[in-house]
């Protein structure tokens, strides 16, 4: 006997995205670009020609589902395994089943979700099995493959990315949970266009995110004579917080420390505080992006505005006395400066240009007029005979080389026109002049 709920039977126990969920191309929303009329991975599927692959995408754009409609279109056995909750011993359980199976015949389709949370003995256990096609292999992972799998199985499989959902396939597939027989045809939900494209809008792209929360403002609608109606002051309560794509250890942290980092670069404060802020909203370490703020500092701004060091200095200090959520402003106000400042790279191809110099040249020694002579046979063997005192000079410069004898016309700091490094740029030149005459 099934229990009967607020909607009539058990049915409703199981969650919305999963009784929605496409077992055809045709029922499949988004990725236009891989199974469109035409597409590659579309063609490989009609055509019965799939290879092992790897799925990279966001969390809810359909990587399971994909794996399964490959599996029922090919009349493949289909076999779903997490990573998250198997280990070797499992693998080769499923690798022997699978081989029993190629030796009748039948064809065997593993997905393995979360394929990156497999250490390297666990992904090389498939290794034999894909070789000799035991296995077709699907992997789905949200984390960049070049860096999560390993290189003699990923050379083995083909990489497809998929993207996030569109707001309007996002809409699409909610007007079909509100009209389709497995999700709220009878229930007769009432719900406005502008509402439903909030909840699209929240799912930021993942399909997943969309339905459970339709399914939880279905939940907790008002119940009327007629059915069910949503209210926009009750959907606030499902969404009032987005769930962020941000991981502080993954591709997505570097990504938007990137984005930051080039978007001050380009002087642009809108997008450099967009940026900052979907750091912290996601939980990253204010202290981290102040850090990384004193680097561009003298990186990108250098003498082009010598204050720009110390603003950021200043931010990371407000960060570490005030922390978060108080010290948004202060790593705002360091954003926007360095944004705004006048931008030289000088600094940074110096430092860059003596590196290579130190890494790759012979190690001169230290010119004996710039050794100090700390002891009388120091003294004997010429160390700073020859030395010129600056301050003893009216121009408080010398004609003294400082350089080794091999690096003597070596120039690494090049100045730019830009902001108060025009002043450097200048003294730097009146400098050189009065050492060449």
């Amino acid at each position: 006997m099934e229990q009967m709920t607020l909607f009539g039977n058990s049915r409703v126990m199981t969650p919305l995205a999963d009784r929605l969920r496409p077992t055809s191309l045709e029922e499949f929303a988004g990725q236009r670009h891989l199974v469109g009329k035409g597409k590659i991975l579309r063609q490989l599927i009609e055509r019965d020609q799939i290879s092992s692959m790897i799925f990279w995408g966001p969390p809810g754009v359909g990587k399971t589902t994909l794996a399964s409609i490959i599996a029922g279109r090919t009349r493949s056995e289909f076999i779903n395994f997490s990573a998250v909750t198997s280990g070797i011993r499992e693998i080769r359980e499923v690798m022997e089943r699978a081989e029993a199976g190629r030796r009748v015949g039948m064809r065997t389709v593993l997905f393995v979700d979360e394929i990156h949370r497999f250490n390297k003995a666990q992904q090389d256990a498939f290794l034999p099995y894909v070789e000799k096609g035991s296995i077709i292999l699907i992997g789905a992972t949200t984390e960049n493959p070049s860096f999560e799998i390993n290189a003699a199985l990923l050379s083995r499989c083909r990489v497809f990315v998929l993207k996030a959902l569109e707001e309007d396939d996002v809409v699409r597939l909610l007007t079909h949970a509100l009209e389709a027989k497995e999700g709220f045809r009878d229930q007769n939900v009432e719900i406005s266009p502008e509402d439903l494209r909030a909840i699209a809008a929240f799912s930021n792209g993942d399909a997943r995110t969309a339905l459970n929360t339709l399914e939880m403002a279905v939940l907790n609608g008002e119940i009327t004579g007629n059915g069910i109606r949503i209210t926009t002051e009750g959907l606030s309560q499902c969404i009032s917080r987005k769930s962020l794509l941000y991981d502080k250890t993954g591709e997505e942290h570097y990504n938007i420390i990137s984005a930051l980092h080039k978007s001050m670069r380009n002087s642009d404060p809108d997008a450099s505080v967009y940026w900052m802020m979907r750091m912290l909203e996601g939980g990253e370490d204010p202290l981290y992006i102040a850090r990384r703020l004193i680097r561009f500092a003298s990186e990108d701004v250098g003498m082009a505005d010598s204050r720009a060091l110390q603003i950021a200095v200043a931010a990371y200090q407000a960060c570490h006395f005030l922390g978060m959520p108080e010290c948004n402003v202060h790593l705002t106000h360091a954003v926007v400066y360095l944004a705004l400042a006048p931008k030289s790279n000088a600094l940074y191809t110096a430092c860059e240009a003596a590196k290579r110099d130190v890494k790759t040249l012979r190690q001169e020694p230290v010119p004996l007029h710039l050794r100090n002579a700390v002891t009388g046979l120091m003294k004997e063997q010429g160390y700073g005979k020859g030395y010129e005192y600056a301050h003893d000079t009216e121009e408080k410069l010398t004609h003294m080389e400082c350089m080794p004898e091999s690096l003597k016309d070596r120039a690494y700091y090049h100045p730019t026109e830009q902001g108060e490094e025009k002043e450097a740029a200048k003294r730097l030149e009146r400098i050189r002049k009065f050492r060449l005459s």
